[in-house]
């Protein structure tokens, strides 16, 4: 059984002290009532609204949290949920960074719903007596059983109050410490930064409880209203999509021969801009990086050393904000409008947006000290309502962790899973999303709060099920709705799930990748079988065709951002993560990698790497590739460059000739993909004739021609096989399409099955070394007399380690 990648993805701030935890969380919306402007005026009681069973439904996806102005733009509205907070404060700030605040109101706790609300008069704050006439900030300082409130605490009376850092029922209550609220949807900048290198101001425990994080603590952004449009969704069928996977900054970090605007590279603004190149490529569907506010301005405070960075962004600090780092607007809404700029330059080229969604830890971290149930940082969810946030241990003094960095969301916890809810919803409604890839999306099957860990596909109240119950998913065969894709695993437990997740779920298939690497890399010391890369090549039938599930559920891909790139998987025999800047260091990283450098042959190198993005195209599911494996990009054999924001890993647009014809070939390989429906069924293949022509739909072939028997699918022994497609009974404009694949050392002849009534096989590409002498027309789309190879019976020799395409007209 494949094991997930061990993953070394640390908060770079936090990476300077100690490590992070855990997660997310938040609630069921209702509509409250405002108390008065008056500054620090004692909660009066609030009348609880009665709500009606299909109001509560609804109010799943509707949601008033967070900070808004109210219709008439004469009041902002402060909502935000604690059920074991004892007093809410909200403190508003002109200033966000190295500023006090300007001015704090008590909240009112609405006993039935838990939310606490205040609504401020816009004119109230722009008077003589505060003169907030720009941009409003605003954090939550909050009061609970561990440390309750009393009229004596103040900043320079810190301690009053103090009882424990965490009490028996894990809440983990801090006055000290101004927490930005969880559905706030903008940021105004990371934790730490090159303006403050100091986290310990975030901490609990005997060292920092005291500390004040007012000055220091990232605020929430109040945002007006605002029309920018994100375009026309595409609708098209997930089958038919080829997705590219890339992080959003390196897209076009050092592209400065596109045309981009040079002042915004790396940018939401510029990776719009490369729409249409993308769209030339044959890319259908743009899967970046997490796009959520991440822990990255730290990046920039020491920018020739990994030391604390974090570039590929697993450590969110916030589930609505768009990371303010990636705009080249940053002012207070420029990262909301230039995200949904970006989304509609890709919309109006027909590419789909998704965005790789970290919902089963966070960014606030894990404990500081192993053993050490005091030292934590008190930032947002855990300063809140930390047992409903976060999945603890069965005593509540710790975070319960298989995710590997730090500790779980409580994605068991209903308030908790509406955060996730809610953040799908706004992304995908509001910023115009159309799909999600959720990291470690084992944990969201997650059916146990607090002492464990148990995935169970099918508990209807785990947010694995909600998500695809409630938010639409987009239809088999195209359609409005939104595309989610799980990476089916986490760390230990039961959480390896690999085609075990609900019906409408698609999933990264990690057996597709290590079966083809294995095969490939392994000979002699992986065994492999022919009916294994049968049922690959057709779709994972094992792993989706047993509960209503299609091949456009398997997610077929080779390499992924997590590991080696496609070039290296042909070029490195092992990890190299400790080289200096610019190439490292990068720490953790997966040791088994299934890779080898081919005998140091570069030539090898690119015919493996063609291998490669073959099995991909011309496989039954949905191809992803990594951005830059078009043009054979590298890491120099570092795999895992989570926190190497540098040159040499950011895409790089100097080519050679021979990245130049990579890429062609990619692009034709694409092209001959989607041009031929019979590469996308919607269904598995079938064995039989369905169209009356005498021509199987699906059939395999040895060498010799004939067809395989069980014993040849099953002897890890044989290392050829080939099989053919009768493309009528779909609609194509060839008659058949025939692969091959040779995955011997040596040369093996096939000979070539019937291809149809008064029809030729022609050859398409031939991925062995000698195809490299045709420049950048490896791939023919509609190949002529030239690459006539003859009719049935007909021989081919096809080289050690290569891939023929042959269509029948």
């Amino acid at each position: 059984m494949m094991t997930p990648s061990r993953r070394h993805r640390r908060s770079p701030w936090l990476s300077r002290w100690h490590h992070l935890a855990v997660a997310a969380g938040l609630a069921s919306a209702l509509v409250s009532c405002a108390a008065t402007d008056t500054p620090d005026a004692a909660p009066a009681p609030e009348a609880t609204a009665a709500v009606e069973p299909a109001q509560q439904s609804q109010e799943l996806l509707t949601w008033t949290l967070g900070a808004k102005y109210d219709a008439t733009q004469a009041n902002i509205d402060f909502r935000v949920y604690s059920s074991r907070a004892e007093r809410i404060e909200v403190w508003i700030y002109k200033t966000p960074l190295g500023a006090q605040e300007t001015v704090k109101y008590v909240m009112t706790k609405d006993a039935a719903t838990n939310i606490w609300s205040k609504s401020v008069s816009v004119a109230t704050l722009k008077g003589s007596t505060y003169n907030l006439t720009g941009t409003v900030y605003y954090g939550y300082r909050a009061w609970g059983p561990n440390w309750p409130y009393t009229s004596t605490w103040s900043k320079t009376n810190t301690s009053a109050g103090f009882l424990f850092d965490v009490d028996t029922q894990g809440n983990r209550f801090n006055p000290n410490k101004v927490l930005w609220d969880p559905y706030a949807l903008e940021l105004s900048h990371d934790p730490v930064n090159p303006s403050n290198q100091d986290a310990t101001v975030f901490a609990s425990g005997p060292l920092h409880r005291y500390k004040d994080s007012g000055p220091f603590a990232p605020k929430g952004v109040v945002l007006p209203p605002e029309t920018v449009a994100t375009g026309t969704k595409p609708t098209r069928a997930f089958k038919d999509d080829v997705v590219y996977e890339v992080h959003l900054r390196g897209l076009t970090k050092q592209d400065t021969g596109s045309g981009l605007d040079a002042a915004c590279l790396g940018t939401y603004k510029t990776a719009g801009q490369k729409a249409a190149q993308l769209a030339a490529l044959g890319v259908t569907a743009v899967e970046f990086l997490p796009l959520h506010e991440t822990d990255n301005d730290n990046n920039d405070f020491a920018p020739t050393t990994t030391t604390g960075d974090n570039y590929w962004g697993y450590m969110n600090l916030s589930y609505f904000a768009p990371d303010r780092r990636y705009s080249c607007d940053k002012s207070a809404g420029g990262p909301t409008r230039e995200f949904k700029a970006m989304v509609k330059a890709f919309h109006d080229a027909g590419i789909k947006v998704m965005v790789d969604v970290v919902y089963n830890h966070t960014g606030e971290g894990g404990g500081w000290n192993n053993g050490d149930s005091s030292t934590y940082n008190v930032m947002t969810y855990r300063g809140l309502d930390n047992p409903t946030y976060y999945s603890l241990t069965a005593d509540k003094q710790f975070n319960y962790d298989n995710t590997g960095v730090g500790g779980n969301f409580n994605t068991f916890n209903p308030t908790a899973q509406n955060v996730i809810l809610h953040s799908l919803s706004y992304w995908k409604d509001t910023l115009g999303v159309d799909g999600f890839r959720f990291d470690l999306a084992s944990v969201l099957g997650n059916t146990v709060e607090h002492g464990g860990f148990n995935y169970n596909r099918d508990n209807t109240g785990t947010a694995l099920n909600k998500i695809v119950t409630l938010l639409d998913p987009r239809p088999d065969g195209g359609g409005a709705g939104t595309d989610f894709v799980a990476e089916p695993w986490a760390i230990g437990g039961n959480s390896y799930q690999v085609g075990n997740f609900p019906a409408k779920w698609k999933e990264w298939n990690g057996i597709f990748r290590d079966t083809f690497r294995k095969d490939q890399n392994q000979m002699g010391s992986e065994a492999v079988t022919p009916g294994q890369l049968a049922t690959r090549f057709t779709g994972s039938s094992d792993l989706y065709g047993d509960d209503t599930r299609k091949p456009a559920a398997s997610v077929n891909f080779m390499v992924a951002h997590d590991g080696f790139t496609l070039k290296d998987l042909y070029s490195c025999n092992s990890k190299d993560n400790l080289q200096s800047w610019p190439y490292g260091p990068s720490d953790g990283g997966e040791d088994s990698n299934h890779s080898w450098d081919q005998g140091g042959s570069a030539t090898l190198q690119r015919q493996a790497a063609r291998n490669g993005m073959a099995f991909m195209m011309l496989s039954a599911g949905v191809p992803m590739l990594t951005g830059g494996d078009e043009f054979l990009r590298s890491q120099r054999c570092n795999n895992n460059v989570y926190n190497l924001d540098s040159n040499q890993n950011w895409l790089n647009y100097s080519w050679s000739t021979d990245q130049s014809n990579f890429r062609a070939f990619t692009q034709n390989l694409i092209a001959f993909r989607k041009a031929h429906p019979a590469l996308r069924p919607a269904n598995f293949y079938s064995a039989s004739d369905t169209n009356g022509n005498v021509m199987e739909q699906h059939r395999w072939f040895k060498p010799d021609g004939t067809v395989p028997n069980a014993a040849y699918f099953d002897d890890a022994g044989n290392h050829a096989l080939a099989y053919r497609i009768d493309a009528s009974e779909f609609g194509d404009t060839v008659g058949a399409i025939y692969v091959a694949y040779n995955g011997w050392s040596a040369n093996v002849n096939f000979i070539l099955p019937w291809p149809g009534t008064n029809k030729r096989w022609y050859r398409v590409t031939d991925t062995c070394s000698w195809i490299e002498s045709r420049g950048a027309n490896q791939v023919l789309l509609n190949p002529g007399t030239a690459d006539d190879v003859g009719a049935e019976n007909a021989s081919y020799g096809l080289c050690g380690r290569g891939v023929l395409v042959l269509v029948a007209k």
